[in-house]
C-alpha cells in the first residue's frame, strides 16, 4: 500500500482552519430566550446542585460527568519526539480528545500540565476528580508514569488508564489470543520474550501474566540485554519484577526457542537469524514505530511460518491503540465505573480477538479493496470495523459489573447495544472507506481544470497522500507560477503536466471525436479547436482512451456548460440514462438527493432510471438504499397533476421488480422521519429513507443549497452516475478539499 506523505505546510494549514486547533465546545440545551437562561444558570440551576449535593451519584444524571474523559498529559514523552513540554504537547492531546468522540461519542478534553514533579502532577489530577467520568493519561516518560498512574488509581474513585501502557497491552493481548488460536498453543505453555521495558512492554508483559503466561516462561529484555534476578545495571523496582532466574544474557540468547516476541523498542533490534532461531510457527509482534524491529518481509524471508503484527497501517496486523481506549472508556462510564480493571482490559482483548473470527461485514472489506478472513495476516480487527462500537464497550461494561467496578450495572443488555448501534455517526466511517478504496486503486486521476489554484493543491494532496497519479491538464508554466503562489512549488516536479502540445495522441484524439461529431455540425476545424484548446473535453478524450483512470472537473466553469462539453466524448445526457446524485451529511445522517445534474423535468420512467442510479451510488458507499419519490403530497392527496408522475414512478420500479427499498409519492416528513410513516402503516420502507427522487432539477437544486447554507450540511456531489467511464463535476464553490473528494469519489467508480 502507497505510504502518503504528509507535508509540514498541509499538518500546520491543518490545524489553523477553519479555526485554531481541532476541537470546539457547543451547548446541548437551547439558550434562547430568558426562561431559557434562567434554567440553564440561576436561579434553576440550584435544584440540580442541592440533588448533588445531596446524592453525589446525581451528578451522572444532570451533569455531563458521566460521557467526560481528561486527556491529561505533562509532555514529557511525546510521540516518537521525546520531552516537548506541557504546551508542545497541546496538539497530540487535542488529537486524543476528537479520537475519543470521533470513535466512541465519547466527549473529551485536554489538559496540559506544566510540571515534572510527580507529586504536583498527581495533586493537581486529583482535584480535577469531580468534574470528569474518567482519566486518560497520555505521553508522560517512564517510570514516572508508573507512580503517576498508580498513586492516582488509589486516590481517585473514577478510571485512570495511560493509554501508552494498557492501550498497547489490550490490543496485543488480542492478537495474541487469535495467533496462539492459530498455532494450537497455550499461553500458560509459551515461550514469550519482550524487548523493551518501558511503560508499553511492562504493561504488555503484565496484562499477559494475568491472562496466564507463566511467569518463569517470560523474559525481558532492555538496551543492557536480559533482565535476570540479581542485575543492577539500570535496574528499577517495575523492571525488578518482571527479573527471572536464568543464565541468558543477550536478547539474541533469549530469542532461541521463543514461541512470541514482543517489541516496544527500537528499528532494527531483531535480526533474520534471531527470527530463524525461533520455534515453530513463531509470533512476532514488532511494535516499534515509526519502523518495526524487523519488517513482515523480512521475518517471512526466514519464516515463511511466522505471524507478524506492526504498530504500522500499511502492513497487516496492525496494532493500533484507536481499537482500545475509546472503546474501554465507553463501557466503563456506562457503568460509571470506579476504575478500569485488569478484568474489564481483559474482556477488551478478548472481545476483540473474537471479532476477528467472525465474518468480516462487505463495508470493510470494501475499505480494503480486499476480502478479510480470520488467518494469519488478520489476527486483530481494523480501525474500520462498524461493529466495534456495538461488540467491544458491552464486554467491558459486563466485566465492570462482574467485578463491582459499576457504580449503576446496565439492566438491559440487548437495549445498550441497540443505544451503541445508534450513537456513532454513518458518514464518518463512508468517507474514511471510500478514501481508503481509492488508496487501494491508485486511479490514475485527470484533474481537467491546472490553471486554477484550488485545483492544484487538490491535486498535490490526491498525490501526496498516496490515492494514485495525478495528471493535470495544463501549461507548465502557468501550472509552476500557481503552485509556487500557493506555496507548493516543490510540487512541480510530483505532477505529471499533460496538454495537448505535449501529448502524442492528439491525432487519435481527433479522429475519435470527429467520427462522434461529424453528422452534428462540426467541421475538422471545429474539432481541432475543441480537441486542442478546451481542456475539458481534451480531458475527456484521455478518458475515453484509457490515458487515465478518472476525471474531475467544473471548479471553474458552470456545471450545465462542462456537462455540454463532456456530451462531445460521452453519451452523458438524459436519454442515455445518465444522472447527478447529491449525497447530504448532517449531523449523522446521510441522504441522497437526485437528480441535481442531468434530467431538466424527468417522467416517471426518467425518475425509475433515476431511482436507479442513486440505489447504484448509496450501495457503492456501503448503504443499503431506501428509496422515496418525494412531493408536496403523500399517497395521492391533495391530487395534483405535478404530483402525478411521482405517483406512478414507484409503479415503474415495480414493474421492473427492482432489489431495493421504495415508496411514494409522499411529503419529505413522512420519507424522513419514522414517527410520520407511522401514520401510514402500509408503507413499505423499513425505515427513513436515505435517497430522496425529487420531481425536478430545480427542486433538487433548492434543496441541496438550502440544507447547504441553512444547516450546514456537508455536500458530496452532484456524483454523476450512469456513464461507464468515472467522471466527476465539482460545483464552481467547490475548496480543494471538496474537490480531492470528488477525486477520490471517482477513484473509487463511485457511480
Amino acid at each position: 500500500m502507497a505510504n502518503s506523505r504528509i507535508t509540514p505546510e498541509e499538518a500546520l494549514a491543518f490545524h489553523l482552519e477553519p479555526s485554531p486547533g481541532k476541537w470546539e465546545v457547543q451547548a446541548t440545551v437551547p439558550m434562547t430566550t430568558q426562561r431559557d437562561l434562567s434554567l440553564a444558570y440561576s436561579p434553576g440551576v440550584a435544584v440540580p446542585c442541592e440533588a448533588i449535593a445531596e446524592t453525589p451519584e446525581a451528578a451522572y444524571d444532570y451533569t455531563n460527568k458521566g460521557n467526560l474523559v481528561a486527556v491529561i498529559s505533562n509532555g514529557t514523552a511525546v510521540l516518537g519526539l521525546g520531552n516537548l513540554g506541557a504546551l508542545g504537547s497541546k496538539p497530540v492531546m487535542e488529537g486524543k480528545a476528537v479520537l475519543f468522540k470521533r470513535f466512541a461519542d465519547v466527549n473529551s478534553i485536554d489538559i496540559e500540565l506544566d510540571t515534572e514533579d510527580p507529586e504536583a502532577f498527581i495533586n493537581a489530577v486529583k482535584l480535577m476528580g469531580p468534574t470528569f467520568g474518567g482519566i486518560n493519561l497520555e505521553d508522560i516518560k517512564a517510570p514516572e508514569c508508573f507512580i503517576i498512574e498508580q498513586q492516582l488509581k488509589e486516590v481517585m474513585d473514577i478510571p485512570v488508564f495511560h493509554d501508552d501502557q494498557h492501550g498497547t497491552a489490550v490490543i496485543c493481548a488480542a492478537g495474541l489470543i487469535n495467533a496462539l488460536h492459530l498455532s494450537g498453543k497455550k499461553i500458560e505453555d509459551v515461550k514469550i520474550v519482550l524487548n523493551g521495558a518501558g511503560a508499553a512492554g511492562i504493561a504488555c508483559i503484565e496484562l499477559l501474566k494475568a491472562m496466564g503466561a507463566r511467569h518463569e516462561n517470560c523474559i525481558a529484555c532492555d538496551t543492557k540485554g536480559v533482565i535476570w534476578q540479581g542485575r543492577t545495571e539500570g535496574m528499577n523496582q517495575w523492571k525488578s519484577a518482571h527479573a527471572i532466574k536464568t543464565d541468558l544474557r543477550t536478547l539474541e540468547e533469549a530469542m532461541k526457542d521463543a514461541d512470541v516476541f514482543l517489541g516496544v523498542s527500537v528499528k532494527g533490534a531483531v535480526t533474520r537469524e534471531m527470527v530463524a532461531s525461533m520455534a515453530e510457527d513463531p509470533v512476532i509482534f514488532a511494535m516499534a514505530n515509526p519502523d518495526p524491529e524487523i519488517t513482515p518481509e523480512e521475518a517471512h524471508e526466514v519464516r515463511a511460518d511466522a505471524i507478524v503484527a506492526t504498530g504500522r497501517s500499511d502492513y497487516p496486523n496492525q496494532v493500533n491503540n484507536v481499537l482500545g481506549f475509546p472503546y474501554l472508556f465507553r463501557g466503563a462510564l456506562d457503568v460509571h465505573a470506579r476504575a478500569i480493571n485488569d478484568e474489564m482490559k481483559i474482556a477488551c482483548a478478548e472481545a476483540l480477538a473474537k471479532l476477528a473470527r467472525e465474518d468480516v461485514p462487505d463495508e470493510v472489506a470494501m475499505a480494503y479493496g480486499r476480502k478479510l478472513s480470520f488467518g494469519r495476516d488478520y489476527i486483530i480487527p481494523t480501525p474500520f470495523d462498524p461493529r466495534l462500537i456495538h461488540t467491544i464497550p458491552p464486554s467491558v461494561a459486563r466485566a465492570g459489573m462482574d467485578t463491582g467496578a459499576a457504580r449503576r450495572p446496565i439492566v438491559d443488555m440487548d437495549a445498550y447495544e441497540v443505544a451503541l448501534r445508534a450513537r456513532m455517526d454513518p458518514t464518518a466511517s463512508i468517507l474514511r472507506s471510500i478514501n481508503a478504496r481509492a488508496r487501494n486503486a491508485q486511479a490514475r486521476m485527470i484533474f481537467a481544470e491546472g490553471d486554477d489554484p484550488r485545483v492544484l493543491r487538490a491535486a498535490v494532496q490526491y498525490q501526496r497522500q498516496g490515492l494514485g497519479k495525478a495528471l493535470v491538464v495544463g501549461r507548465d508554466t502557468d501550472v509552476k507560477a500557481k503552485l509556487e503562489a500557493a506555496g507548493l512549488g516543490d510540487a512541480v516536479r510530483e505532477l505529471e503536466i499533460v496538454n495537448a502540445a505535449n501529448t502524442r495522441h492528439l491525432d487519435t484524439y481527433k479522429d475519435h471525436l470527429y467520427a462522434r461529431l461529424q453528422r452534428k455540425g462540426h467541421d475538422r476545424h471545429d474539432i481541432h479547436r475543441l480537441a486542442a484548446r478546451d481542456r475539458h473535453v481534451f480531458s475527456a478524450l484521455m478518458l475515453a482512451h484509457g490515458h487515465g483512470d478518472g476525471l474531475v472537473t467544473g471548479a471553474t466553469r458552470k456545471s450545465a456548460h462542462v456537462m455540454e462539453l463532456i456530451n462531445h466524448v460521452f453519451d452523458a445526457d438524459a436519454e442515455h440514462g445518465a444522472a447527478g446524485v447529491t449525497a447530504l451529511m448532517h449531523k449523522g445522517r446521510i441522504v441522497m438527493i437526485s437528480d441535481t445534474l442531468v434530467h431538466e423535468w424527468p417522467d416517471e420512467e426518467n425518475l425509475a432510471n433515476i431511482a436507479q442510479r442513486a440505489a447504484d451510488v448509496a450501495r457503492h458507499l456501503g448503504l443499503e438504499p431506501r428509496v422515496a419519490f418525494v412531493s408536496f403530497s403523500t399517497f395521492g392527496y391533495p391530487r395534483s397533476e405535478r404530483a402525478e408522475k411521482m405517483h406512478r414512478a414507484p409503479q415503474v420500479l415495480e414493474a421492473r421488480g427492482v432489489d431495493f427499498e421504495f415508496e411514494g409519492e409522499m411529503t419529505v416528513d413522512v420519507a424522513l422521519n419514522t414517527r410520520s410513516q407511522e401514520a401510514f402503516p402500509f408503507q413499505r420502507l423499513s425505515g427513513p429513507a436515505n435517497i430522496l427522487i425529487v420531481p425536478a432539477r430545480h427542486s433538487a437544486s433548492i434543496s441541496v443549497k438550502l440544507m447547504q447554507e441553512m444547516a450546514g450540511a456537508t455536500v458530496i456531489g452532484p456524483i454523476l452516475s450512469g456513464i461507464d467511464k468515472p467522471i466527476q463535476i465539482c460545483s464552481s464553490t467547490s475548496t480543494a478539499s471538496d474537490i480531492l473528494n470528488m477525486a477520490v469519489l471517482a477513484a473509487c467508480k463511485v457511480g
